[in-house]
C-alpha cells in the first residue's frame, strides 16, 4: 500500500515516514548553500561489487504502532543540519546505489544510458522528499487549490531544469565527473517526453515552473500519452511520422501510485430509478490510473504534481475463456479499447473511431481529475463536507476546449453520485471552472457530433441539453425587447447545440405559418405571361415589389401563356452539433484571451454576444514563459552576462531587473561579450545541424529561424516564397554583386505538420526541395542556406533559441491567439520580423518600435482585403507571380506543386483564393527583409536592438501570468513550506 493511501490526514502524520523503511545504512541529508533553502537529499553508500545479503521479513500488522521516528530530529538540531554542504561525493554515492539497486541495465558496464537513469533517480529521491512535504502542508492546511487540465504538457527534457532549479547543477556536475562522465553528455540520454505538440503544451509546462517558483497550491493533470503525437522524419518525400519511442524503457521521473485509480464508462443507457434519480448503466467501464510527475520550483522547496492518466482494465476483464478457445484478439479486446486511448496525442480524426477516441481521450481526462479533485476536497473536509463550500477550495483552469467536458461531468458527479439538486450543483460548477480560449479559427472551436456524443456519453448529453435550454431562457430574457430576427440570429450563435430547434417554451415566439413540404421532390408549377410586346411577365418581384419583366429574343404576336416545371431537391438538413467553446463559455465563471489583441477579438467576434451578455466574464493573460528554461538554463553565457551587468541573479525571478540592460545598451564591452555569448551559440548550432541533416553553415552568417507547428495561417509558406526570391535575384546576379546586396543568411525550418493535413505536409516537402537545391548551388555557397530540422521538440528549441539573430512571427493578423516562442526569442536577444498579430504587438511595445521590423496587413483590414479578393478586385505583386513562375519552372525537383500554389490563386473556393493572404502581404515582406539586411551589416546597431529586446522582453515571464491567474480568476494565495 503507498504511504498516501496508509496516511490519515484529518491528523496528518510526518511525510518522512515514507523513509524509514531504509535501514541504518541509509541517512537523510539536507544540502544547503549561500542563499539557498535547504534541501533533503538520500543517499547510500554503495561500489560497483556483487555482494552476498539477507533479508528478514516480520510481520507488524498485529503489533501496536509503535512512534514514527523523524530521522531530521535525530540527525539534530536545524543549525547542525547546514554543515551539510552540496556535496559531490555525496550525490557520487546516490547514483552508484541508484544504478546498483534500481536497475534498468544490466551491471557490468556504466555507460551513459544508465548514467542518466542512475541521476535521474537520485534527483528524484530529493523532489520526492519536497513533493512529499509540499503535499502534507497542503493537506493540513486545507487552502483553495488551483488545477490546471491540459490535454498537452511539453515538458522537455528534466533533468538539467530539476538539478537547476534544486541548486544542485554543479554538484551533480562534479559528481559525475567522479563516476567519468560529462553532466552534458549524461543530459543528454534523456528523451523528450512526448506529451505535447505546441505553445499549448508548452506554455502548460512553463505554468507549472511558476506556480512551483512562486509557492501556489496547484496541481496539473494530463494523459500518460504511451506514443506521443509522433517523431518527424524528414525524407526525398517530406515528413514521414513513425511512434515515439519515450516510454520505452521508462521514464525515471514518474511515480505510479496503484492505489489512485478511477472507474471511467462510456456507452450505456440512461434509466429513471424508483427513487426518481437518473442513473448510467451498462456500457464499456475501464479504470484510469495515476502517475505523478514532481515539478520543482525555483529556489524553494515547493515541488508541485503533475499527474498522468493511463487507462486499463482489471483482470477480471481479460475474457481467459475466449483465449483458450483460440480467440486471441477477441479475449484481449477491452484491454486494447481501454489501452488506445493513451497512446496517441491527437490521434487522427477522419474516421468515426478516430472521434471517438479523441472524445474519449476528453472524457477520461475530465472525469478522471474531477474524481480525484473532489476526494481531495472530501478527504480534506473530514466529516464536515459542506459542498457549497467547493468553490471556495478548488479552482479548475481548462487549458482550450478539450477539458470542456468538465463541465457536464461535474454536474454528473453531484447530481447523481453526491445527492445535489440542479440549482445547487449549476451555481457550483459555475463558480469553480474557468476556461482559457487560444484560438481565434472556427475549425478549433470545437464542435462534436451529437449523435456520436449521445452513444458514448448519453447521460452528459442530457445535462448540456438542460443546460441549453436554460441558456436560450436566459438570452430570450436579456435580448426579448429585440425584434426576432435579432433574436434568432443571437440564439442561432450562442445556443450549445447547434440546428436544434428550440425548447417549446419559446418556439412559440417564432411561430411561422408553415408551408406544406413533401419530403420527396417537389414539382412546382411556375406560371408566366409572354406579352405580344416580347417581355416576360414573371412570378418574381424586384426590391419595389412589382412584377420583373424581360426581353425575350423575338417578340410575338400575341400573349402566350407558358408553364415551366421547376423541380426542386429536398431540403439537405445540417448535422446536429455540441459546440464546445459555447459550453466552456456558459459553464465558466471566466473567460480569458491569451494576448491584448485576441482578447479583443474573442470579446469582439468571437463571443461578441456572450460578452454582450455577461461582459464580467471576459478578460486578457497575455502568456508567459518561464525565464528559469528560457533563459537562465538553456543560455547560460547569456545568462552570466545579465547577472553581471545588472549586478545580480534577483532577474531569473523578478525580470522587470532585465529592463537595467537598457542604460548598458550602447556600452562596447557589454555589445562585445553579447555578441561572443551569440557566436558560441551558433557554433554549437552549426554542429549539430551537420549533425543532423548533413549541411554544413558558417557560424558568422545570419541565423533567421522560423520554428512552429506547420500551419498555412502561420505561413511558413511566405517565409519559403521570400527565400525562393531571393535565390532568384542571387542567380541572376554576378558573384561580386551577391556580395554586395545580400547579407549571408542560414534559413532554418522546424516543426510538424499533423498528419492528416496534407497542405502542411506540401509546405514540409517544398521545403525541403528548396534547400536541397540551394545548398547544392556552388554559385551560391555560404550566402544562402536552407535547413529544415527534422523532429523539432524543446530540446532542439533550447539549442537553436539562443543561436538566433532574426525570428519570423509572420501569420496572418488576427489569427495567432498569442505565440509564446516569440516571447523565448525576445528574450535570448533575437529581434523578430512579424505581424502586428498575438504577443507579437505587446512585444514590439516593449522592445521599441525601432528594434522590430513590422510588415503587413493589420487585424481589422483582414475581412476588407478578403472581400476584396472575392470581387476579384485584388491584383497580385509581379514579385509574386515571378515567384510562382519559377517554382513551376521545376527549378526545385520535378516534384508537381500545382496544388500548393494554386491555394493562392483564384478569387473563391475551398483550399484556393489565399484565405491567409501570404500573395497580399508578399511585397511588404520581401521589403521588409531588405531592412533585416540593411540592419544586420551595421552589427554595432544590430547587437543594440538585441540587447533592447531581452531588456524588454521582462513582461513575458509566465512568473507575471500566473500571479495574474491566481489574483484574478483563481483567488489562490501562496503558500510557503514551514
Amino acid at each position: 500500500m503507498s504511504i498516501m493511501a496508509t496516511s490519515s490526514y484529518c491528523a496528518a502524520t510526518n511525510g518522512v515516514e515514507l523513509f524509514n523503511h531504509y535501514g541504518s545504512n541509509s541517512r537523510l541529508i539536507r544540502f544547503s548553500s549561500i542563499n539557498t533553502s535547504s534541501k533533503l537529499f538520500l543517499t547510500r553508500t554503495s561500489n560497483f561489487r556483487r555482494a552476498k545479503r539477507c533479508f528478514y521479513v516480520k510481520s507488524t500488522l498485529s503489533e501496536p504502532k509503535q512512534k514514527v521516528q523523524d530521522p531530521i530530529t535525530d540527525l539534530g538540531a536545524e543549525s547542525d543540519l547546514s554543515s551539510f554542504a552540496p556535496d559531490a561525493a555525496s550525490i557520487a554515492s546516490s547514483i552508484k546505489y541508484h544504478a546498483e539497486f534500481t536497475p534498468l541495465y544490466s551491471p557490468e558496464r556504466f555507460e551513459l544510458p544508465k548514467a542518466f537513469f542512475a541521476t535521474a533517480q537520485s534527483v528524484r529521491d530529493s523532489l520526492l522528499i519536497n513533493w512529499n512535504a509540499t503535499y502534507d502542508t497542503y493537506e493540513k492546511k486545507n487552502m483553495k487549490q488551483a488545477y490546471y487540465l491540459s490535454m498537452e504538457f511539453l515538458q522537455g527534457r528534466a533533468l538539467l531544469n530539476a538539478i537547476g532549479n534544486l541548486e544542485l547543477t554543479g554538484a551533480y556536475a562534479e559528481a559525475l565527473k567522479k563516476l567519468g562522465h560529462n553532466l552534458e553528455n549524461v543530459a543528454s540520454q534523456e528523451p523528450d517526453a512526448a506529451l505535447g505538440n505546441g505553445g499549448l503544451g508548452r506554455l502548460a509546462s512553463c505554468f507549472l515552473d511558476s506556480l512551483a517558483t512562486l509557492n501556489y497550491p496547484a496541481w496539473g493533470y494530463g494523459l500518460r500519452y504511451k506514443y506521443g503525437l509522433f517523431k518527424q522524419r524528414i525524407t526525398k518525400d517530406g515528413q514521414e511520422e513513425i511512434a515515439e519511442d519515450w516510454l520505452e524503457i521508462g521514464s525515471p521521473w514518474e511515480v505510479v501510485r496503484n492505489d489512485v485509480s478511477y472507474p471511467i464508462k462510456f456507452y450505456g443507457k440512461v434509466t429513471t430509478g424508483s427513487d426518481g434519480k437518473r442513473y448510467w448503466i451498462g456500457g464499456e467501464d475501464i479504470k484510469a490510473v495515476a502517475y505523478d510527475v514532481p515539478i520543482p520550483g525555483y529556489k524553494t522547496n515547493t515541488t508541485i504534481n503533475l499527474r498522468l492518466w493511463s487507462t486499463q482494465v482489471p483482470s477480471a476483464d481479460f475474457y481467459l475463456s475466449a483465449f483458450n478457445a483460440g480467440e486471441h484478439t477477441k479475449a484481449c479486446e477491452a484491454e486494447a479499447n481501454a489501452k488506445k486511448i493513451c497512446y496517441v496525442l491527437y490521434p487522427g480524426d477522419e474516421s468515426d473511431d478516430g472521434k471517438i477516441l479523441r472524445l474519449k481521450q476528453q472524457y477520461t481526462l475530465c472525469s478522471a481529475s474531477l474524481q480525484d479533485i473532489i476526494a481531495r476536497f472530501e478527504r480534506r473536509s473530514c466529516d464536515r463536507i459542506k459542498w457549497e463550500e467547493f468553490p471556495e477550495k478548488v479552482a479548475v483552469q481548462m487549458n482550450d476546449t478539450h477539458p470542456t467536458l468538465c463541465i457536464p461531468e461535474l454536474m454528473r458527479i453531484f447530481i447523481d453520485l453526491k445527492g445535489l439538486n440542479w440549482n445547487e450543483a449549476w451555481n457550483i460548477t459555475k463558480r469553480t471552472v474557468a476556461y482559457t480560449n487560444h484560438t481565434v479559427l472556427p475549425e478549433a472551436l470545437e464542435k462534436w457530433s451529437y449523435e456520436l456524443m449521445q452513444k458514448l456519453l448519453p447521460r452528459h448529453v442530457e445535462i448540456i441539453e438542460a443546460i441549453d435550454e436554460e441558456l436560450v431562457q436566459e438570452i430570450v430574457s436579456k435580448f426579448g425587447s429585440l425584434d426576432l430576427e435579432k433574436l434568432e440570429e443571437k440564439l442561432t450563435t450562442m445556443r450549445i447545440l447547434e440546428n436544434f430547434d428550440l425548447p417549446s417554451s419559446v418556439a412559440d415566439l417564432f411561430t411561422k405559418p408553415e408551408i406544406p413540404v413533401d419530403n420527396n421532390t417537389e414539382t412546382v408549377e411556375v406560371h408566366d405571361k409572354v406579352k405580344a410586346s416580347g417581355e416576360v411577365v414573371t412570378n418574381d418581384e424586384d426590391d419595389t415589389g412589382k412584377k420583373t419583366s424581360a426581353k425575350t429574343e423575338a417578340a410575338a404576336e400575341k400573349d402566350i401563356e407558358t408553364k415551366t416545371i421547376v423541380r426542386l431537391e429536398p431540403a439537405v438538413i445540417p448535422p446536429k452539433k455540441v459546440r464546445m467553446a459555447n459550453l466552456c463559455v456558459v459553464g465558466g465563471h471566466a473567460v480569458n484571451g491569451v494576448a491584448e489583441i485576441h482578447s479583443e477579438i474573442v470579446k469582439e467576434e468571437v463571443f461578441r454576444d456572450f460578452y454582450e451578455l455577461w461582459p464580467e466574464k471576459f478578460q486578457n493573460k497575455t502568456n508567459g514563459v518561464t525565464p528559469r528554461r528560457w533563459i537562465h538554463f538553456c543560455n547560460p553565457a547569456l545568462s552570466s552576462i545579465i547577472t553581471k551587468w545588472t549586478g545580480t541573479e534577483d532577474w531569473v525571478l523578478k525580470t522587470e531587473k532585465l529592463a537595467e540592460l537598457q542604460k548598458f545598451a550602447d556600452n562596447e564591452v557589454l555589445q562585445t561579450e553579447w555578441r561572443e555569448a551569440k557566436r558560441s551559440n551558433k557554433v554549437k548550432v552549426a554542429s549539430f545541424l551537420k549533425e543532423k541533416t548533413g549541411y554544413s553553415v558558417v557560424p558568422d552568417a545570419m541565423f533567421d529561424i522560423q520554428v512552429k507547428r506547420i500551419h498555412e495561417y502561420k505561413r511558413q509558406l511566405l517565409n519559403i516564397f521570400g527565400i525562393v526570391y531571393r535565390y532568384k535575384k542571387m542567380k541572376e546576379m554576378t558573384a561580386a554583386e551577391r556580395k554586395s546586396n545580400f547579407v549571408p543568411r542560414v534559413c532554418i525550418f522546424g516543426g510538424k505538420a499533423f498528419a492528416t493535413y496534407v497542405q502542411a505536409k506540401r509546405i514540409v516537402k517544398f521545403i525541403t526541395d528548396v534547400g536541397a537545391t540551394i545548398n547544392h548551388d556552388p554559385e551560391i555557397g555560404d550566402l544562402l542556406k536552407v535547413v529544415f530540422v527534422p523532429d523539432y521538440n524543446v530540446s532542439v528549441a533550447e539549442l537553436l533559441i539562443p543561436a538566433s539573430d532574426l525570428s519570423q512571427h509572420i501569420s496572418t493578423a488576427g489569427m495567432e491567439a498569442s505565440g509564446t516562442s516569440n516571447m523565448k526569442f525576445a528574450m535570448n536577444g533575437c529581434i523578430q520580423i512579424g505581424t502586428l498579430d498575438g504577443a507579437n504587438v505587446e512585444i514590439r511595445q516593449e522592445v521599441g518600435e525601432e528594434n522590430f521590423f513590422l510588415f503587413g496587413a493589420q487585424a481589422h483590414e483582414i475581412a476588407g482585403l478578403r472581400k476584396e479578393r472575392a470581387d476579384g478586385k485584388f491584383v497580385p505583386d509581379e514579385r509574386f507571380e515571378e515567384v510562382k513562375e519559377f517554382v513551376r519552372s521545376s527549378a526545385f525537383g520535378s516534384y508537381n506543386y500545382d496544388e500548393l500554389i494554386g491555394s493562392l490563386e483564384g478569387n473563391e473556393g475551398f483550399g484556393r483564393a489565399d484565405y491567409f493572404l501570404v500573395g497580399m502581404d508578399f511585397p511588404s515582406y520581401i521589403e521588409c527583409q531588405e531592412k533585416v539586411d540593411e540592419a544586420y551589416r551595421d552589427q554595432k546597431r544590430w547587437t543594440k536592438m538585441s540587447i533592447l529586446n531581452t531588456a524588454g522582453s521582462y513582461k513575458f515571464s509566465s512568473d507575471r501570468t500566473i500571479h495574474e491567474y491566481a489574483k484574478d480568476i483563481w483567488n489562490v494565495e501562496p503558500v510557503e513550506l514551514p
